[in-house]
């Protein structure tokens, strides 16, 4: 379905490096293509920032300015692996990213979907730890 005669609030686009248990040896980086992405017409941006292929790659938003009035929604829990992320780091990504972007432009998300991925109490638990490491990251008042 094409964009065209949506509202931009109603768009989020998922720049996803495919969800595969694999090496993901070869994704390109997302300094490569971030200026291809915020061309899309979309109020909000979800990006991979969580696992170990792409977390680095938060340094992009020191060089890129986020538009006026998008969002940056990084993946602060991963489902490329079981483990549960500690409610503090996932503050410590999201304040990472508010400090860079805006505490007002980032909200937190995941770095892709769980369905068929990873067993639904897994699931649970990183969420869980998201919107708790959330309200720590919103007790520092530098991120919502």
């Amino acid at each position: 379905m094409p964009l065209r005669g949506l509202p931009e609030e109603h768009i989020r686009y998922h720049l996803c490096w495919g969800s595969w248990h694999g090496p993901h040896a070869f994704d390109i980086e997302l300094d490569k293509v971030v200026d291809l992405m915020l061309r899309v017409r979309a109020q909000a941006y979800l990006i991979e920032a969580a696992n170990a292929r792409h977390e680095h790659e938060y340094v992009v938003w020191e060089r890129v300015k986020l538009p006026v009035g998008k969002i940056l929604i990084p993946g602060v829990i991963s489902h490329a692996t079981d483990v549960i992320e500690h409610p503090e780091l996932i503050a410590q990504r999201i304040r990472r990213f508010a400090s860079l972007v805006g505490a007002e432009n980032v909200m937190a998300g995941a770095d892709c979907g769980f369905g068929g991925r990873t067993h639904p109490q897994i699931a649970w638990a990183k969420l869980r730890a998201l919107a708790q490491g959330a309200e720590l990251a919103g007790r520092s008042g530098r991120a919502h």
